[in-house]
């Protein structure tokens, strides 16, 4: 639980500007709907995914790294890992149990026989989107356990979008429409308040030093 009377104190830190945009951002946060990469070789694209979730609200950002472990890009994610929760799974098994667990439905993002287009997908359903290895795609796990295929439909000679462009269009799609839903996607007051918390944590320099003193007085 946050100390609302810490948290109010550390505001105090924050300019008037950079409290409003804590509040602004934090009003279109949304973990209704998530990601996981999977193994995905290319630094740059997983950091470039990140500012993707960044960008278009998604709070959440799950990767597995059962055989490429690497730091992330903070070039290319131009800070997003700042503002963006990242879980980090060794397996594909434990990222799923985990996902699952918590009630969101796995949406393999492939072409598929059993697939469908990115502008018919069903938003009525907490959903976790997966993406998969820049050569290879997802693995044999993933698609056996997944409960959907998800496409963006393409009409050149080039058959696939590189991962971090995928991301990017389907989130955007998907957003948008839950903007627009009656769905309740947005973030509780509690979970605003943990983040902001959070972010102020990452914000304000000497920031252990002050919640001591706080706690102090």
């Amino acid at each position: 639980m946050v100390d609302l009377k810490l948290l109010e104190y550390l505001e105090t830190y924050l300019t008037d500007s950079r409290k409003r945009r804590f509040e602004t951002v934090l009003s279109w946060r949304t973990k209704y709907f998530t990601v996981a990469i999977e193994d995905v070789y290319q630094l740059h694209n997983t950091s470039a995914v990140i500012r993707s979730c960044d960008v278009f609200g998604v709070q959440d950002l799950h990767v597995i790294e059962e055989q490429n472990v690497k730091k992330i890009d903070r070039e290319i994610a131009m800070g997003a890992q700042k503002w963006v929760d990242i879980h980090r799974h060794h397996s594909v098994q434990t990222c799923i149990t985990d996902i699952k667990s918590k009630g969101y439905q796995v949406i393999a993002t492939t072409p598929h026989k059993n697939d469908m287009l990115l502008k018919d997908f069903d938003i009525s359903k907490k959903t976790c989107f997966f993406f998969g290895r820049e050569t290879e795609g997802l693995s044999d796990e993933v698609m056996q356990q997944a409960d959907g295929f998800l496409k963006i439909p393409m009409s050149g000679f080039t058959e696939s979008l590189n991962i971090s462009v995928s991301a990017a269009i389907i989130l955007e799609h998907v957003t948008s429409k839950l903007k627009q839903s009656n769905i309740s996607w947005q973030l509780s007051e509690i979970e605003k308040n943990e983040k902001k918390l959070d972010w102020i944590q990452k914000t304000i320099k000497s920031h252990d030093e002050i919640v001591e003193h706080y706690y102090s007085r």
